[in-house]
Formats: C-alpha cells, structure tokens, sequence
C-alpha cells in the first residue's frame, strides 16, 4: 500500500506525531489531521479536521485508503459519551468516503475482567468506528513508554517530585509496558498487512511489571535513590487521583480516568501479533532510557527557537 494516502488523527499528539514520521519514511502520503493545520510542524500535509465536528471530516478522508483513528477525550468529565459520538461519525464520514481501513489504538484488558470506564469506553470505540461498514484493525496496548506520552509522564514526575510514595493499592495491578517506538512499529506493520484487516491485536514489550516496579526501575535509572513506598491501601480513587494531579501536572479529570484504570490488570495474552510481526520487543529499561533522551533533546530544541 506504499504511495497511497493515509489519513492519521491526532497527528499532533503523542503518537500521532511520530506515527506521520514513520508512515512517510515508509513511501506512504500521509495527511496529518488537525485542528490547527496552520500551526501545524510535523509530517505529512496538514488537513483541518476535528472528530467532534462531523461535517469537518469529509475533506480529510476524501481519497485516503486508510485512516489511523488516534483521539480520545480523557480530559473531559464525559468521555465515553464525547468519545461514542466522535467514533461512530469518523465511522460514518470514512464508510462515506470509501475508506478500505481504520487502524486503531486502543486499551489492553481481558473481556470477562470488569474494565474500568475508560477501558469500557475504549472497546466501545472499537465497534463503533466499524458500524457503518469500514473494517477496523485493532491494537490494544498498556502503558506506552515515550517522551510525552501521559502514563509515562506521571511515572517520571513522581520520581522526580516525591522522597517518598504514599501509594494506594494500585500500585500492585501489573501491566505489560511497550515502548513507543514498538507501538508506532506495529501501527506501520498492520497497515501494509492485508490479512491484518478487521482483526485485534494485543501488543506489549517482553516484560509485565507492577506500576510499583516501573517506578522503582525508572528511579534507579534517572539515578534517583530507591523511592521509599509506604503503602496506604484505602486511599480512595477520588483521593489517589487528586495526588496525582497535586504531584504531576496531569489534569484532575484525566488523572482520575487513569486512576480507574489503574486497578484493572493489562498484560497481553494473546501473542498472534508476534507471528504477523515478528522481531524483539525493546525492554522497560531502555525504553525509558529512549524517552529521556527524548526529552533532553526536545528540550535543547526548544532553548535554540528564537524567544
């Protein structure tokens, strides 16, 4: 499918952003869909387009073989119902638009679990993008390990800001982390495999740790002391998001949607991406050690930019 168009959502997020990058150095067209084209840097070309706005959604899609549905609203009070409407009319408008694909990024966690409402809110995007007839491929991933990425991004400024962690029982819930550059690897794979089409994937790195252990691991390699962790177990998750939010500069609302998630455990169990995707998964220590090193470069960029 090199050379064709491909539409990507979010292109100026977190994945989105290094998503447009891998997709053009693989020969694909990318148009980058953003609310703001004019102030837009990244890959590709950027088209205006808003998921919440339906009848903004036609010109992007108009042409694209593929779309990459990449948006979510976790920062609002009412996301499932925000992020329902905002699926169900990219659905609509690619089905209207002939869309062959929608590539989508959603959350790990086992059907007969009881999901939280984020992780409930996920699956029901997935259905939801393919109601009007457009076959969607799913990935479902835990914590993504990349500079900007928000999980990621609590885990490093708690290391950073707390001596010492009150920590509530969520901290034991074990997850299976992926790296970032692993996530937009299998984004890229699953688009130029057609067998891939309509089927859900779940991806992960080689190893499945408590958030307890992944904030030790990433204090010992930003050469913090081991972080003290006194344990608090009905620290309420009203109370454990609103720590969160005092300690880190994530959103009240999002770092209480997290929260809820946070108690559901996210490994992989089922490996098929593997035999589609072979090759080795990058493991949590050097995928933070990538994500710092994101951030320091990104940070010397932003001291060499006049102002």
């Amino acid at each position: 499918m090199t050379g064709t168009e491909v539409l990507v959502t979010g292109a100026s997020g977190f994945i989105g952003s290094h998503l447009c990058h891998a997709l053009e150095a693989a020969g694909y067209r990318v148009r980058a869909m953003t609310r703001q084209p004019d102030r837009y840097t990244g890959a590709g070309e950027p088209v205006a387009g808003d998921v919440s706005r339906p009848a903004s959604l036609a010109g992007p899609l108009a042409g694209a073989s593929a779309a990459y549905y990449l948006v979510h609203s976790l920062d609002s009070a009412r996301f499932e119902q925000v992020d329902a409407a905002a699926a169900r009319a990219f659905g609509a408008a690619a089905a209207e638009a002939g869309v062959s694909r929608i590539v989508y990024l959603g959350g790990l966690g086992s059907d007969d679990q009881r999901l939280s409402p984020h992780l409930r809110s996920r699956r029901a995007v997935e259905r939801l993008l393919g109601e009007a007839g457009v076959p969607v491929t799913v990935l479902r991933a835990a914590v993504v390990i990349g500079h900007g990425g928000i999980s990621w991004e609590i885990t490093r400024q708690l290391v950073d800001h707390l001596p010492a962690m009150v920590t509530p029982r969520w901290v034991s819930t074990r997850s299976q982390p992926i790296a970032l550059a692993d996530v937009v690897r299998y984004l890229v794979a699953v688009l130029e495999a057609p067998q891939a089409t309509g089927q859900v994937y779940e991806i992960g790195g080689p190893e499945v740790l408590r958030y307890v252990d992944m904030l030790q691991r990433a204090a010992q390699i930003l050469h913090r002391r081991r972080l003290p962790v006194l344990p608090v177990p009905l620290l309420s998750p009203r109370l454990s998001s609103a720590w969160l939010a005092l300690v880190t500069d994530v959103n009240l609302t999002a770092a209480r949607n997290l929260v809820d998630s946070m108690t559901t455990e996210v490994v992989v169990r089922d490996n098929s991406i593997q035999r589609l995707v072979p090759g080795k998964t990058i493991g949590y220590d050097e995928a933070v050690r990538q994500a710092l090193a994101a951030r320091q470069a990104a940070e010397a960029a932003a001291d060499r930019r006049p102002g």
